[in-house]
């Protein structure tokens, strides 16, 4: 049966057509389609049966209704094109972006991707929210074997059987905030009426859990990063700031004011990954902020400010005003890379045996300022928190008020005892950092303990380098250290042991007195006792001269 007006009559809108298998399609015109140009009908099929022909009006009819009171998508559009169009016009930050197309690369286009944006409800997306939280990587739940790659290789451990891991809560709230912002922007271009996705409810935000390091844990921390004192003063700052890692690494010697009474670092760049390249990008609030710091901590960056003029004078370079305060370079035009900042400061939690992040020591900032009292307000300011500070970041003249001068010398009372500074050649026999230091220090001890007695020759370089797994260079330059520290002398082709200074001769002689004595018969003379020492045997001489 046919909808087609007939001859003398008033034109129907919408028609009900009779398919081939008897299946009854309802078309009716809801206008052009802003995606394709082309017209834009509203369809639904009926399966055949007695009662086909009533169902089909009243969908006609709903589908009118629809049309007339603007109800009804205006589009045919799928969700990958929608989302395609919304993310063309994102305004987020670029990582921001670059996490989103992700997101519908690998999890919203393959299930979501082909449903038309008029077809989506909550029910649908509520089922997508569930295949999410079961596995990540949409499996037909049946046995499969995962390969580490897809090309051509031979297996190994991490080849296995397939195990379904879901994503996180708040993964799954992250794309159902960005299917939201899409539909809300479908919504003022009127593809939809309605946003079905705030009917649905994806999974409960996880609760917030903190953990950052204890106090004792944060000394130990502090102690073993200052092994290298320019990372220690890296570590130590962004504890007490409680600066994000790419702020960190964006500082410049510019944005430094040590003034007595007035010390503050200004907080303009962070350094973040765009397009995968590292670059200077606004921060992440989009808002400049001014902490003020600690005694400590001004002492700290006034000493590795002094460290990096030395060394740029020792190599005839000085160093610009907005040289970067922790570069890598001599010359402060490169900034640290934060993904390097992470791997270390993992490495050194790992050998303390801690389980944190460099992230966390945002969170013991924050811990110390809360418990010192600090008005949560403060505490927002400091950290760089969108809620909570927002009229104190608006207004920077804030930054200098008591409030934020207190939290800032509450901190600083707070902070762990930083380690002494040593000399190097203490440092490298008592903590020693490079493998040739390391070899130097197992021979001072061994000839402390009297491993290597004195005189005795000391195996050459090769018998080092083999015995210690080191190269022949790491060895050379252990032994030239020791001779450097006076454990080790050269004789002839052979390096032997130097003996104590107040080590008896191998008589048994005891050592000799330091003042002179009587000469025998009362005469003017005096009687000098001397020791003469050569290397393999010591013998004592007397003389007495008038």
């Amino acid at each position: 049966m046919s909808g087609r007006p007939r001859a003398g009559k008033a034109r129907a809108r919408g028609n009900i057509e009779t398919l081939r298998s008897g299946a009854l399609r309802v078309r009716v015109y809801a206008g052009i389609d802003p995606v394709t140009k082309k017209r834009h009908n509203l369809i639904e099929v009926v399966p055949p049966g007695p009662d086909a022909m009533g169902k089909a009006e009243l969908i006609r009819d709903r589908f009118l209704i629809q049309v007339a009171e603007k109800r009804n998508p205006r589009t045919s559009a799928t969700l990958d094109q929608l989302l395609s169009r919304y993310l063309d016009q994102f305004h987020g930050a670029p990582n921001t972006l670059d996490l989103y197309r992700s997101y519908v690369r690998k999890h919203i286009s393959p299930l979501l991707g082909r449903v038309g944006v008029g077809q989506l409800d909550p029910e649908a997306l509520d089922s997508f929210y569930a295949e999410l939280r079961r596995c990540r990587d949409h499996c037909s739940g049946r046995r499969t074997f995962t390969h580490r790659t897809d090309g051509e290789h031979e297996c190994d451990g991490r080849c296995g059987p397939h195990v379904c891991r879901g994503l996180g809560p708040a993964t799954v709230r992250h794309m159902h905030f960005l299917l939201s912002g899409a539909f809300e922007r479908a919504v003022r271009w009127r593809w939809v009426a309605v946003n079905p996705v705030r009917q649905a409810r994806p999974p409960a935000a996880p609760k917030p859990n903190p953990q950052p390091p204890t106090p004792a844990e944060a000394a130990r921390i502090v102690t073993e990063a200052w092994r290298d004192p320019d990372w220690g003063a890296f570590v130590w700052t962004t504890m007490t700031i409680g600066a994000r890692r790419g702020e960190m690494c964006a500082i410049r010697r510019s944005s430094l004011s040590l003034d007595e009474g007035r010390e503050t670092v200004w907080l303009r760049k962070a350094i973040r990954k765009e397009h995968g390249t590292l670059v200077e990008a606004e921060l992440k609030t989009h808002q400049q902020r001014r902490v003020a710091l600690d005694p400590g901590t001004a002492e700290v960056l006034r000493e590795h400010l002094e460290r990096c003029d030395a060394r740029a004078r020792a190599l005839g370079i000085e160093l610009p005003a907005d040289a970067f305060l922790f570069s890598p370079s001599p010359d402060g035009s490169t900034f640290p890379a934060p993904e390097s900042v992470t791997q270390r400061y993992d490495r050194l939690a790992a050998r303390l045996g801690i389980e944190t992040t460099f992230h966390k020591l945002r969170h013991y900032s924050a811990t110390e300022l809360i418990a010192g009292g600090v008005d949560p307000r403060t505490v927002a300011g400091r950290l760089g928190h969108s809620g909570g500070g927002t009229t104190t970041l608006r207004t920077y003249s804030a930054w200098v008020a008591e409030a934020d001068q207190r939290a800032a010398h509450g901190l600083g009372a707070g902070m762990p005892p930083r380690p002494p500074e040593v000399d190097e050649a203490t440092r490298a026999r008592t903590n020693p950092r490079y493998p040739y230091e390391v070899l130097a220090a197992g021979l001072a001890e061994q000839i402390e303990e009297g491993v290597l007695a004195a005189h005795h020759a000391v195996p050459p370089a090769a018998a080092l380098a083999a015995k210690h797994g080191v190269s022949l260079s790491t060895a050379k330059r252990a032994l030239s250290l020791a001779q450097e520290w006076g454990l080790l002398t050269r004789f002839g082709n052979r390096l032997r042991v130097v003996p104590p200074i107040d080590e008896a001769d191998d008589r048994g002689a005891s050592a000799p007195s330091t003042h002179a004595e009587p000469a025998p018969g009362g005469g003017s003379g005096t009687l000098l006792t001397f020791r003469l020492r050569h290397l393999g045997a010591a013998s004592m001489c007397s003389s007495t001269r008038s």
